[in-house]
C-alpha cells in the first residue's frame, strides 16, 4: 500500500513535512486528511460565566448573536493560528459592537525569538549574587538581577540563550520558558549558592525549604512600625537584615518615644542611628544574612553608654521566623533566656504583616518585526497606534504593561492567562497569543485588512484557516 503524502506546514519558519493524522514538530499543527489543523481550539473569553467553565465546541445552534457583543466577550489568539510568514492577514480579524461602537480585535499566535520572563520570587533568603548565572538542567537560561524590596528577581530567556549559544543551551532555554508561562513548576540552579522551585503564583521552594512569609519591611522598617509595640516590655530590640538591621534605642522612632540608651554596639557599618549596613554576609539564616546565631553581630555591651546588668534584648528577623530573647549577666555579655509571654505577641505581630511568599513570572516579549503585517499593510501606523493608545494590545485576554520608546515591547503576568496559553516552535522561540482592538474606523485608517473583517458570528460558525473548533471559557479577560 502506498503510504499517504506528506503535506508541508508553513506555520512557522521550521517548515515541517508532516503525515495524515500526525502532529509537527511543535505539537501544535498537525496533518487531518491533507489540511494543515491547529490542534487546540480558538478560545473565547466570556467574563459572564464561571472562571474554569468551558463550552466546546460552540455551534451556531448554541449561540444568541445578540450575546455575542460587550466588552465582557473577549476574541483571544489562543489556539488560532499564526500570521507566519506574515504577508497574509492575522488568522480572526473579528468585528464586535462594544457599548454601540464597531471594535476589531485582530488575533494571532506570534512567534518570539526576541523574548523571556521577568521572575520575581518573595523571600529574603540569598539565591545568588547579581548577575550570577541561573541555569535549568545545567544550562544557562539567564542571570540574577537587582533584588527588589522583599524580593529576588531572575532574567531568564532572551535571544542570546534562545538562539545565540549551543542548540542544548536554547532547547533547554525554550523548555523552561514555555513551562514557566504555562504556570507549571520549574527547578532551577544558582551557580554556587542554591536551587530554588519556581511556580508562578506559589510559593518559592529553596534548597528543598518552601518559603511561607515575605518581609515587612527592611530592619529599620520593622523598628518604625512596631517601637511602639515594644516599648515598656523589653530594653532593646534589634531586628536582623541583609540590607539594614535596626535598632531601636538608636533609631528615630525610638528616640520619639524617649527610648532609653542600652549601650548596644552592633558590628556592622553605621548608616544612620539606628541604621546598619553590612552585619554580615548574605545567605539563608537569619533575616537573609549567613548567621545563624545572632548574637554574632554584636559587640562588646558599653556600660558608660546604659548597659547593666539584667538588661534585656529582643533579637527578631523581618518575617518574625527567628526571634530569640536574652538578658545580660554581670559581666554585661548576653544569656539567653525564654521568650516571655508578654512579648511574644509583638513577634507573631511581625509575621501577620507578612504577605504569603509567592512567584511572580512576567511574560515579555517584542511584539514588532513582521507579525505587524498581518495586522496592517503599514506596519509602523500600528506601532504608532499602540503608543497613542489607540489600539489595545492584549496577550491571551490578559492586559499587558507596553513599554514606552521604540517597538511594541509587553509585560504581562502569566497568571492572568488561561492553562496552556503559550507554545513553542523548535527553531527554538515561543509562541504566545496576541490581541489588538482598536475603533473599526481607526482600523481602516491605520490601513488595516478590511476585506479580512469578519464577525463574531461568523468566526463561531465558520472557524478560520487552521480550523473550526472554537471554545468559550469563563472567568477572564
Amino acid at each position: 500500500m502506498e503510504k499517504p503524502e506528506k503535506i508541508r506546514c508553513d506555520a512557522c519558519p521550521v517548515m515541517c513535512y508532516i503525515a495524515d493524522g500526525k502532529l509537527g514538530a511543535c505539537d501544535r499543527y498537525a496533518n487531518d486528511g491533507g489540511r494543515i489543523i491547529r490542534c487546540d481550539p480558538l478560545t473565547i473569553l466570556d467574563r459572564r460565566i464561571e472562571k474554569g467553565d468551558e463550552i466546546t465546541p460552540f455551534l451556531a445552534a448554541d449561540w444568541d448573536g445578540r450575546t455575542a457583543s460587550g466588552n465582557d466577550v473577549v476574541v483571544s489568539a489562543i489556539g488560532s493560528g499564526t500570521t507566519y510568514p506574515d504577508y497574509k492577514p492575522a488568522p480572526f480579524i473579528v468585528s464586535r459592537d462594544i457599548d454601540g461602537v464597531d471594535f476589531v480585535t485582530v488575533v494571532t499566535e506570534a512567534i518570539f525569538s526576541y523574548c523571556g520572563v521577568k521572575v520575581k520570587i518573595d523571600t529574603d533568603r540569598h539565591l545568588g549574587s547579581e548577575s550570577a548565572i541561573v541555569r535549568s538542567e545545567g544550562e544557562a537560561i539567564g542571570h540574577v538581577m537587582t533584588s527588589e524590596y522583599g524580593s529576588q528577581m531572575l532574567s531568564l530567556g532572551g535571544v542570546d540563550h534562545l538562539t545565540g549559544g549551543s542548540k542544548a543551551e536554547g532547547r533547554k532555554t525554550c523548555d523552561a520558558l514555555l513551562r514557566l508561562c504555562n504556570k507549571e513548576a520549574v527547578e532551577l540552579s544558582i551557580d554556587g549558592v542554591s536551587t530554588v522551585i519556581v511556580q508562578a503564583g506559589k510559593a518559592p521552594i529553596v534548597d528543598g525549604q518552601a518559603e511561607e512569609r515575605m518581609r515587612v519591611g527592611c530592619g529599620s522598617a520593622t523598628i518604625g512600625m512596631f517601637a511602639s509595640q515594644w516599648k515598656g516590655l523589653v530594653d532593646e530590640v534589634v531586628v536582623v537584615d541583609d540590607h539594614i538591621t535596626g535598632v531601636v534605642s538608636e533609631h528615630q522612632a525610638g528616640k520619639v518615644i524617649d527610648w532609653p540608651d542600652t549601650g548596644i554596639r552592633i558590628l556592622g557599618r553605621r548608616s544612620t542611628p539606628g541604621r546598619y549596613f553590612k552585619v554580615a554576609e548574605p545567605g539563608l539564616g537569619w533575616g537573609g544574612t549567613n548567621i545563624d546565631d545572632p548574637l554574632s553581630i554584636l559587640g562588646p555591651w558599653r556600660e558608660a553608654k546604659g548597659a547593666r546588668p539584667g538588661l534585656t534584648i529582643l533579637m527578631v528577623s523581618t518575617t518574625g521566623e527567628h526571634a530569640a530573647f536574652y538578658q545580660l549577666n554581670d559581666q554585661l555579655e548576653p544569656v539567653s533566656r525564654p521568650m516571655p509571654a508578654a512579648l511574644q505577641p509583638s513577634v507573631d505581630l511581625i509575621a501577620q504583616n507578612c504577605e504569603p511568599a509567592l512567584c511572580t513570572v512576567l511574560f515579555m516579549g517584542g511584539a514588532g518585526g513582521s507579525l505587524r503585517s498581518g495586522v496592517t499593510e503599514n506596519p509602523i501606523h500600528l506601532t504608532r497606534s499602540v503608543h497613542e493608545e489607540k489600539t489595545r494590545v492584549t496577550v491571551g485576554g490578559a492586559p499587558v504593561y507596553v513599554w514606552p520608546g521604540g517597538g511594541i515591547t509587553v509585560m504581562v503576568d502569566v497568571t492572568e492567562l488561561p492553562d496552556g496559553a503559550f507554545g513553542y516552535v523548535p527553531t527554538p522561540a515561543l509562541v504566545a497569543p496576541l490581541e489588538f482592538t482598536v475603533a473599526r474606523d481607526q482600523y481602516e485608517a491605520l490601513g488595516g485588512h478590511k476585506a479580512a473583517i469578519r464577525d463574531l458570528e461568523e468566526v463561531l460558525v465558520d472557524g478560520g484557516e487552521y480550523g473550526s473548533d472554537v471554545r468559550v471559557i469563563g472567568g477572564r479577560g
